[in-house]
């Protein structure tokens, strides 16, 4: 199968459900410039009704889009980096989440937002390295997290049939990763997770562009201590695949969270609580969380390096469930 990367396979998405759907439609800033590639050529194959390019107002835009939604259309919305969400957080949250309530279920609205660059490339410091899922989890939007170029397309094509708004999380360290993705239109299905390595002793749950990370640190685990760990990669982050996950850490019994957001109220907190809540008895050690810290990313390297969730953060989280009780 031919390999695409993460960008390439958000375009392929995008071309495929905007030729199959007239009333799908992108807007955003530099929308018709592509900028790193994932609407690269879509101006020229879908014109400018369909391809628009906006001011810098997201607040203004996001707007734009439940109206476009409410009379019949299927918008992506994109934010070229996550922090832009915020100023738009009215719209959001209070307009677009809420809408269909308000209505008495009366209107739908298929809105797809993209966040390109989820989280830190190196160096972005405080404004411009946020993984803003939880808030969005929080305020009841679907939100999809992909950690393969395949599931990027699968996901995105999912999201944008559905017919509530769906947040597409981007992650930066993503973006460049390489992956098998069928030339055909397919989708993933949201709320199912999938184990990325099979285990017997730990069990991982590793979001987005972590989920890379967790394969390889399992694997150095496996080859110089022996130890199983299982991957368990959530892909939806709501709806969330609840009993995915607690079949896993019912075979294992010992559970790590590796989540690039911060501790307190981040999503790794929500995972743990749904496993308090339902795998309590099947625990044989306590879940640890490897996550940011609780402050915004500082611009030096060797300060940004020391907040962030790493692999030997995660090595040792694992040794020490594995270690419990034996």
């Amino acid at each position: 199968m031919r390999q695409l990367r993460f960008l390439q396979a958000m375009n392929e998405a995008y071309r495929q459900v905007m030729a199959e759907d007239k009333s799908v439609m992108i807007l955003g800033e530099d929308i018709r410039g592509g900028i790193r590639g994932e609407t690269k050529g879509l101006h020229a194959a879908f014109g400018d009704d369909r391809v628009l390019d906006t001011p810098i107002s997201e607040a203004g835009f996001t707007g734009f889009a439940t109206g476009a939604a409410l009379a019949g259309l299927r918008p992506i919305v994109q934010f070229q980096v996550p922090s832009l969400i915020y100023v738009a957080f009215d719209q959001l949250v209070n307009q677009a989440a809420k809408m269909r309530l308000m209505l008495g279920g009366q209107a739908d609205l298929p809105i797809t937002y993209t966040i390109m660059v989820s989280g830190t490339r190196g160096g972005n410091a405080g404004q411009h390295s946020d993984n803003p899922y939880p808030y969005l989890v929080h305020a009841g939007f679907k939100v999809v997290c992909p950690s393969t170029a395949y599931d990027a397309k699968g996901l995105m094509i999912q999201a944008i049939r559905e017919q509530d708004p769906v947040v597409f999380i981007a992650s930066a360290m993503s973006l460049p990763q390489k992956g098998e993705v069928p030339e055909e239109i397919y989708t993933v299905p949201l709320g199912k997770g999938q184990v990325r390595r099979p285990g017997t002793d730990v069990t991982v749950v590793a979001v987005g562009h972590l989920v890379p990370e967790a394969l390889a640190v399992a694997e150095s685990l496996f080859e110089q201590r022996g130890v199983s760990v299982e991957v368990w990669d959530p892909r939806t982050l709501l709806p969330f695949d609840r009993d995915g996950l607690l079949e896993s850490v019912r075979k294992t019994g010992r559970v790590v969270i590796y989540d690039d957001t911060n501790r307190s109220c981040g999503y790794a907190s929500e995972i743990s609580a749904v496993l308090g809540e339902h795998a309590f008895s099947s625990l044989i050690a306590p879940i640890k969380r490897v996550t940011r810290a609780d402050i915004p990313l500082p611009y030096n390297p060797e300060l940004e390096a020391a907040v962030l969730p790493s692999p030997k953060q995660l090595e040792q989280a694992i040794c020490s469930v594995w270690s419990y009780s034996k």
